[in-house]
């Protein structure tokens, strides 16, 4: 994939925002159609159900572990240069902040990444849900709670300065990452086939995962191009959501991949919901989901931060290249989400949203 003109004619930070915006658009686009969501599998799973929530989840997943690791195998990304691994990675973080994440999405009734696909058809929910998901996360990343933040985060840090991957820990062959996604998609298909999940849901759920890999894919071929450093990256929405607020509040702020993606979701999932005529505006049911969503919103924006990353940027992103961290933080999303499940009663928690 030859982008050099492309970067020569607009720039690489433009370019970078461009690959943001087209991967955000797929990702948008195949959420919605999907229904795509972490909370909703969880409280699904919970309640000790295995039905369409949790088979178009592990699609989700197990798609993007087969694009990814069949892209690294055929030369398209290196993720050994992917962020994720080129830093040291927090077990604490990963644990604190996944069952703090994991705990708020249930009371948001929403992952942060479902959250803004429903606030761009129309849910003024996730809307209010969103803004406060993303002052958090800025205030976490670099401005008050960003000390307790690092306090938490050194608790328990990988060794040698980089995080850990699993496959190579564990010695396992390379092709050991593309033989676990087939296997987990195989148990999807499974699982969509008794619940009578149509191909078009199907096909839309592998659509997310799909979008994963063209981040990976995108960013790496940038990268190899770029004059100025450039990160190699896939989607995730706890960092882009404070940068992309940061970009339209300060005037200095550059483009980057980060500020397209969070548009381009919003783009794709508001013409998938146009075209389906499935735009509703839609409110908050009372005062005592208003303040749980207020809470929840908060808990995922600073848990997210924390833990690295959202519920699709540690357990699709992060866990389609085994990184360490983001397969314990994902862990412990879904503990977090099924404890918090657990306590409510299940009252007023619908599996979906």
């Amino acid at each position: 994939m030859d982008i050099v003109p492309l970067v020569e004619r607009i720039g690489e930070s433009p370019t970078a925002a461009l690959f943001g915006l087209i991967a955000g658009i797929t990702f948008g686009v195949a959420a919605q159609r999907s229904r795509f969501c972490l909370r909703a599998a969880t409280v699904e799973f919970a309640r000790g159900m295995m039905q369409d929530k949790v088979a178009v989840w592990l699609l989700t997943f197990s798609t993007a572990v087969v694009w990814v690791q069949g892209a690294q195998m055929l030369g398209l990304i290196d993720t050994s240069e992917a962020r994720t691994m080129a830093v040291p990675g927090s077990w604490s973080g990963a644990i604190i902040g996944g069952l703090v994440f994991g705990a708020g999405m249930v009371l948001a009734r929403g992952c942060s990444g479902r959250l803004l696909v429903l606030a761009a058809t129309g849910n003024l929910r996730s809307v209010v849900s969103g803004l406060i998901f993303a002052v958090v996360a800025q205030m976490s990343l670099s401005g008050w709670l960003a000390p307790v933040r690092d306090y938490l985060a050194a608790l328990w840090i990988t060794p040698g300065g980089r995080n850990v991957n699993l496959l190579t820990a564990l010695h396992l062959p390379e092709q050991t990452g593309l033989v676990i996604g087939l296997l987990i998609a195989l148990i999807a298909l499974e699982l969509s086939r008794r619940n009578n999940i149509g191909w078009s849901r199907l096909v839309f759920a592998s659509g997310v995962g799909f979008a994963v890999a063209l981040g990976w894919v995108l960013t790496y071929a940038l990268a190899q191009v770029a004059f100025e450093p450039v990160q190699v990256e896939s989607l995730t929405f706890t960092g882009p959501s404070a940068n992309t607020l940061m970009f339209f509040l300060d005037r200095n702020a550059l483009l980057e991949f980060d500020v397209g993606l969070v548009p381009g979701v919003v783009i794709g999932s508001f013409t998938a919901a146009l075209l389906t005529k499935e735009l509703k505006f839609q409110g908050f049911e009372g005062p005592t989901p208003m303040r749980n969503a207020m809470i929840g919103a908060a808990m995922m924006g600073f848990g997210g931060m924390l833990a690295g990353g959202c519920a699709i940027g540690n357990g699709v992103t992060g866990g389609s290249i085994f990184a360490g961290t983001a397969w314990l933080a994902l862990f412990c999303m879904w503990i977090g989400g099924m404890s918090m499940d657990v306590l409510l009663g299940g009252r007023g928690q619908p599996a979906h949203i």
